[in-house]
């Protein structure tokens, strides 16, 4: 049996050994889908490819925590996440303005015309996202894309319960009328 078609419990039981090539093996499995996630939280290219090496580093040194009670790539969701948080409110801190502010690059989906009338809706969609205020985005990025609800939405940005309700239909709201004047 090849390396690449090993079970991840399999693959992650040699990562615990420090096998590099089933690292490697982990890591091209999910880099997509976590660079994505990272890259809708902090918005930038080059910090989101950083926060994701940062977190598959977290990661491998952190795997014998992983108690496997959820499935691998939501654990290492969790840590992009959260990892992407701390380097976003960090930039904030710092003041720092990005030199791209370009749209979200979906690596997963194939390229679309610009004709394509549901491209066009995802592309205002995702620009109205951007005009939203920070924390409005965050939520709504964690809750709507990322599919969290709102008890996780609440422990990851150590907000009440209620708050995170609030937040999340004000953000909508918000949202919808972005969409409305568009």
């Amino acid at each position: 049996m090849t390396l690449t078609h090993l079970d991840i419990e399999v693959l992650l039981q040699r990562c615990l050994n420090k096998e590099q090539a089933a690292q490697l093996e982990v890591y091209d499995r999910y880099y997509k889908a976590m660079y994505n996630t990272s890259l809708r939280i902090v918005k930038d290219s080059a910090e989101a490819e950083d926060v994701m090496q940062e977190s598959f580093l977290i990661a491998f040194t952190k795997l014998e925590t992983f108690k496997g009670e959820a499935s691998f790539g939501s654990w290492l969701k969790r840590i992009v996440v959260n990892t992407s948080i701390s380097a976003y409110r960090k930039k904030l801190r710092l003041a720092e303005v990005p030199l791209d502010n370009s749209l979200y690059k979906l690596e997963d989906e194939p390229a679309a015309t610009p004709c394509d009338t549901s491209v066009l809706e995802v592309q205002q969609v995702m620009n109205s996202m951007n005009a939203l205020k920070e924390n409005y985005r965050i939520v709504l990025s964690l809750h709507l894309i990322e599919g969290y609800d709102y008890k996780e939405v609440s422990a990851i940005l150590k907000i009440s319960y209620a708050n995170c309700r609030t937040m999340i239909s004000r953000a909508k709201e918000s949202l919808r009328n972005k969409l409305a004047t568009s």
